[in-house]
């Protein structure tokens, strides 16, 4: 009688466990599905911001195409690992767009690109958001599948280490971009 009392109480534990394991992973993988709106809103901002520059900075294809090429390639990206190097690209494009909506004093008052830089602006605070988000779940996620006796389960059960979503916000100097509007 007591052996079967140990196996129960086994289950019991294993299948606790489990539920706390799912939870986990269903929390970051609805984290993941809020960056990925606020990321694929940015790419439907970007065409219309590309479009808005263009009438303006003719002469700056180069950097237009840089925005779009770094756009299709984040938007195309498998893993983790190429999305953090493609949105670090994008960024960078972006941030070389903006710079170069400096030297152009009737872009920077049109009305049409204030709203798109507003947007945009808005769309990366929303995009830090749920990175922070995201990146705080994935922590509690690969915390508790290192814990005892949690450990122990995770493996049989195949739930894997996540990776955290860090995109680089600093310039290649590694100090913050100044970019001004």
């Amino acid at each position: 009688m007591i052996f079967v009392w140990i196996i129960l109480a086994i289950v019991v534990i294993a299948v606790i466990l489990f539920n706390g394991l799912v939870r986990s992973k269903n929390q970051v993988d609805e984290a993941w599905s809020d960056i990925e709106v606020q990321l694929k809103r940015r790419y439907d901002l970007i065409p219309n911001l590309v479009e808005t520059v263009k009438g303006y900075a003719k002469q700056e294809s180069s950097v237009l195409e840089n925005v779009t090429k770094a756009r299709t390639m984040a938007m195309g990206a498998g893993s983790m690992a190429e999305k953090l190097k493609d949105e670090n690209m994008l960024s960078g494009a972006l941030k070389s767009l903006f710079a170069v909506s400096e030297a152009y004093p009737d872009l920077k008052s049109n009305q049409n690109f204030m709203k798109l830089q507003a947007d945009l602006t808005d769309t990366e605070d929303k995009i830090q958001a749920a990175r922070r988000f995201y990146n705080g779940n994935v922590r509690d996620y690969n915390t508790k599948i290192q814990q005892f006796p949690t450990n122990l389960f995770a493996g049989m059960f195949g739930f894997g280490k996540r990776e955290f979503f860090d995109i680089d916000e600093k310039g290649p100097e590694g100090q913050p971009v100044n970019v001004k509007f």
